[in-house]
């Protein structure tokens, strides 16, 4: 049976995988495949606001406790708190339920090792096969669950990033928590630090998480942002692991111009390992060749927040993430934290005396089209000669001031044909180039 992607296990809330007697096999499947010590082991578990986090946990707990597991509850908080508590809370896993930027009716499973790193792939398959195995049960009984507020070492870990708001004291900054997990923590928190804070997004009701609200609807934190005249805007996912923002006259700061920011600030202070920062194919190419220009590199992975801290943690480096807001910052953490990526921002706001405007002005976002051609079946494209012929022709003409990207679509039967260079038309009559051959070849 398979039940992890690249983010865990997802889908709908009720229907197969989560439905309850698989998230309880699930559970106890996990406690099997981990090394078996002589204590008991133990888990934490966290969730974001939806209606289902509820009964999710409690058949997760059933099945951990089967196994002779102590599971304690985090209640509602963000992703990154449960994988600081996994790797410092000596826990043997953190469990969290979320769909992250998903609508409600969604949920999820995500698990962090002890290290505070995602499951490997090997775990993940001996839980997948033990669920299968259907000469095993796991008994009614409910599990016991410890239920306790741990939010504080998360918090007080988060400060080493920024103990006070300095410079930017009082600065009035509009934060959307996208009626999910970072509700009940970052108003308040933010507000400690000095900030005047207006909050929008932050009424979970079970049913309205990313309802219009958050990293994924960026359109009314912008308006708040400027008829308030506040200095930034800050849009959190519904589990907090990541972060987008809007400058004071409410244009879009997305990730690549984050992972620009800080990777600039990071190599001043000489603690960018290698020169080197770690993004997915679909950072644009303004970001590579604006790091270029500062003598650094950057190395590309498949989409996945997991793909990027597997290469980071190979190459020793510092920094990774993606554009759509999952930023990592090896030294706090080793997965996405949209609370952190924040104070990282404010910052170097208050380190530079530059606005948020002002310092994503470094990045020159190229123009990108993108054409999907439906095809008959999947296929080794490079190896039809008028492919192949027609893609050469292109990234000849790109001259290392654009990028061709071509993949296959992972749920349908498309070819993902996309182009990014300094000219749009450019770059639009080489796409229907390349489709047309493609259409010509395999549709």
């Amino acid at each position: 049976m398979k039940l992890f992607g690249t983010d865990g296990i997802r889908g709908k809330a009720g229907v197969s995988p989560l439905e309850p007697a698989i998230v309880a096999r699930v559970g106890a499947a996990l406690v099997r495949s981990l090394p078996q010590g002589a204590s008991p082991h133990r888990f934490v578990i966290g969730r974001d606001t939806r209606e289902s986090g509820g009964w999710i946990e409690n058949e997760l707990a059933r099945g951990l406790t089967s196994q002779g597991a102590t599971v304690i509850s985090a209640g509602v908080v963000p992703t990154p708190a449960i994988a600081y508590l996994a790797r410092r809370g000596g826990f043997d896993a953190g469990l969290v339920i979320s769909a992250s930027h998903n609508p409600f009716e969604d949920n999820g499973i995500k698990v962090f090792g002890g290290s505070g790193v995602k499951l490997t792939a090997a775990l993940e398959g001996s839980v997948e096969a033990l669920v299968a195995d259907s000469s095993w049960t796991v008994p009614v009984a409910a599990g016991v669950i410890d239920r306790q507020d741990l939010s504080a070492p998360y918090l007080a870990h988060l400060t080493h990033i920024l103990d006070a708001a300095g410079p930017l004291a009082g600065a009035p900054i509009v934060v959307d928590c996208a009626n999910g997990a970072t509700a009940a923590l970052a108003p308040a928190f933010l507000s400690s630090l000095g900030f005047n804070l207006t909050t929008i997004g932050a009424s979970p009701d079970g049913r309205n998480i990313n309802l219009d609200c958050g990293s994924t609807h960026l359109d009314g934190l912008a308006r708040e942002v400027v008829t308030s005249g506040a200095s930034l805007g800050i849009a959190f996912d519904g589990d907090g692991d990541r972060a987008l923002f809007v400058d004071a006259a409410g244009s879009v700061v997305d990730g690549d111009a984050v992972l620009l920011i800080a990777a600039l600030q990071l190599q001043r202070e000489g603690r960018l390992p290698g020169n080197a920062v770690v993004a997915t194919v679909m950072s644009n190419i303004g970001l590579e060749l604006a790091l270029r220009d500062r003598g650094i590199t950057l190395v590309r992975t498949a989409v996945g927040d997991k793909y990027v801290m597997e290469e980071m943690v190979k190459r020793g480096a510092a920094l990774g993430g993606e554009q759509s807001g999952h930023i990592i910052f090896a030294d706090h953490l080793s997965t996405g934290d949209g609370l952190a990526t924040a104070l990282h921002l404010l910052r170097i706001m208050a380190l530079t005396g530059r606005s948020l405007a002002d310092l994503a002005g470094d990045l020159v976002t190229y123009p990108q089209v993108l054409v999907n051609v439906r095809v008959r079946q999947r296929s080794d494209y490079l190896l039809v000669p008028a492919i192949a012929s027609a893609i050469a022709r292109v990234e000849a003409g790109l001259e290392g001031h654009g990028r061709l990207l071509i993949r296959y679509s992972g749920t349908e039967p498309l070819l993902r044909i996309m182009l990014e260079g300094k000219d749009h038309a450019e770059i639009s009559g080489w796409a229907d180039e390349i489709a047309a051959v493609v259409k010509e070849q395999l549709a």
